[in-house]
């Protein structure tokens, strides 16, 4: 009734990684049925529903994209990547104020707002919204009441996807299935734009020619490695003239400063919570390889093409990566401190191999 198959069942042809069995198992029906009808009826009492769309045109040439339902600086990296199959559009971006700066120098987004009230021009030909929840949906009546719109995810809602790979092949299912299913496959990844103005600000830290960088810190306990003492320590006795940069947020200045006092006479440099997210990309993307755990700089280095050892807990590698990357992960189904210090050295090792053997450009 009322589609409700649309809540979990993918809504293009190709298939992804996802955990859509696990959430059905999980979730009771009724439960599922509650959620979708409320957004079903919210979405009729906008004056929207007879508005909804499933093709983007060649007429449809200046674009809104609301991107507001997950506000995390990952997962909004993940959701956006397929941007680049509408270049040549003009695109508008609307997102969570504290995503604002990371597409800032976008080159697919023009202008970006994170209020409606600034929102400059309301005659779009399309706009696409991420998720059908009430705040999106307010969003877009608001500022396009009559404009037609297309989802992404639509009422597809609570299962856990490989988000790259679903926005690709959602936007491809969108635009007629102009690339191959192996060609999204191949090519899909996150993708991000560095303003000269950040790059500048790395390259007065006059950073090593050569280091790795290690992410310290994590908003979840199940996702902070606790282990990377004993990690660098097994570093620095194979090389101890090997260059290591510290990055995180804020959360993880108390950890960069123990371990500082701890390799006081090795090459350590400090960039905790100093920078910003475009300027720490900038730093990870000038790095050989960097040592992570599943977060927001992960997704970044894979946006700009560093190697990345990435240590997850409960959503496997499959569900976070795909094959346009280059990544030596470990899993573990619980906790990341469950990843032994020996096994990521071993990746850690395969990675700084694979960079010396593939020179970059390569």
């Amino acid at each position: 009734m009322l589609n409700f198959d649309k809540t979990y069942i993918l809504p293009f042809k190709f298939d992804i990684p996802n955990y859509t069995q696990e959430f059905l198992a999980q979730t009771p029906i009724f439960k599922r049925w509650i959620k979708f009808i409320k957004r079903y009826l919210y979405i009729a009492s906008k004056g929207q529903k007879n508005l909804e769309i499933f093709k983007i045109l060649p007429e449809h040439k200046n674009m809104l994209w609301i991107n507001i339902s997950a506000p995390s600086l990952g997962d909004s990296l993940m959701d956006l990547s397929s941007r680049v199959l509408l270049k040549g559009r003009n695109i508008d971006l609307f997102t969570d104020k504290k995503n604002v700066h990371i597409y800032g120098d976008d080159h697919i987004f023009n202008n970006i707002y994170s209020r409606i009230e600034d929102v400059k021009n309301s005659e779009y030909d399309l706009v696409i919204i991420d998720s059908y929840s009430s705040r999106s949906i307010n969003i877009k009546s608001k500022i396009a009441p009559s404009t037609p719109f297309a989802g992404m995810f639509g009422y597809y809602n609570g299962p856990e996807v490989n988000r790259v790979l679903f926005s690709f092949h959602q936007m491809n299912h969108l635009l007629g299935y102009i690339e191959s299913e192996d060609k999204i496959n191949a090519s899909a990844k996150a993708s991000m734009f560095i303003s000269k103005a950040d790059q500048e600000i790395i390259n007065q830290i006059n950073l090593p020619d050569r280091y790795i960088a290690i992410v310290l810190g994590g908003e979840w306990d199940y996702r902070t490695y606790n282990a990377w003492d004993k990690v660098i320590t097994k570093i620095l006795d194979n090389d101890q003239k090997i260059n290591i940069v510290f990055i995180g947020s804020g959360n993880a200045t108390s950890i960069a400063k123990e371990l500082l006092d701890q390799f006081s006479e090795s090459n350590i440099i400090d960039c905790v919570g100093k920078y910003s997210f475009n300027q720490t990309a900038q730093i990870i993307k000038q790095s050989q390889i960097l040592l992570c755990c599943d977060g927001g700089l992960m997704h970044a280095s894979n946006a700009v093409n560093t190697p990345i050892v990435p240590l997850f807990a409960r959503l496997t590698p499959q569900m976070q990566l795909t094959n346009a990357i280059v990544a030596f992960p470990l899993f573990d189904e619980s906790d990341v401190n469950n990843i032994s210090v020996e096994l990521v050295l071993e990746k850690h090792n395969e990675a700084f191999n694979f960079v010396d053997s593939h020179p970059q450009g390569e």
